[in-house]
């Protein structure tokens, strides 16, 4: 089973393309929103990625989810599964290629310093960086089930780094 896309190197035009998303998707959460993060990897200069830029929003609360669910579906953007309790899951494909990954959580929930620190880390420590990207590589390369397989194996690293993190502080 294929992965959502295939990892390339970095792309220049990430914080743009983010940016254009951002700005249609600011009006969606209006004044819940606390914030709209680039995170994952195409938030990340000189990290290979998949070509999917991923959106964190921070909302105050999530009483308007089915709201807002209803506006990004107008928007191209699917429900995915809950990445964990109170982490959303939206999804974006255009032409049948996957774009973009929308994730809303309310302030508080550990995901958001989670996804931030990981993605601060990242961008300024060339080591972990290059470390994380092997992995990814070598993961795409060796998949045989699809994305769970791919997300399973990449989560003892980041469990790892961000520990580690974490500790430094």
């Amino acid at each position: 089973m294929p992965l959502t896309s295939t990892t390339t190197d970095y792309d220049m035009d990430s914080p743009r393309l983010f940016e254009e998303e951002a700005g249609r998707l600011r009006p969606v959460f209006g004044d819940a929103s606390m914030g709209v993060h680039h995170v994952g990897s195409t938030a990340v200069v000189g990290l290979a990625a998949k070509p999917e830029i991923d959106i964190l929003v921070v909302v105050s609360e999530t009483k308007h989810l089915d709201q807002w669910q209803a506006s990004l579906l107008h928007m191209g953007y699917d429900r995915g599964s809950d990445l964990n309790d109170g982490h959303h899951f939206f999804k974006r494909d255009t032409e049948g290629r996957r774009t973009h990954k929308l994730h809303v959580c309310a302030s508080g929930h550990p995901q958001i310093s989670r996804m931030l620190m990981l993605r601060d880390h990242l961008r300024s420590n060339t080591q972990d960086r290059m470390a994380y990207e092997t992995l990814k590589l070598r993961l795409e390369k060796e998949n045989q089930t699809g994305i769970a397989e791919y997300l399973k194996g990449k989560a003892p690293f980041l469990d790892e780094l961000y520990g580690k993190i974490r500790a430094q502080q």
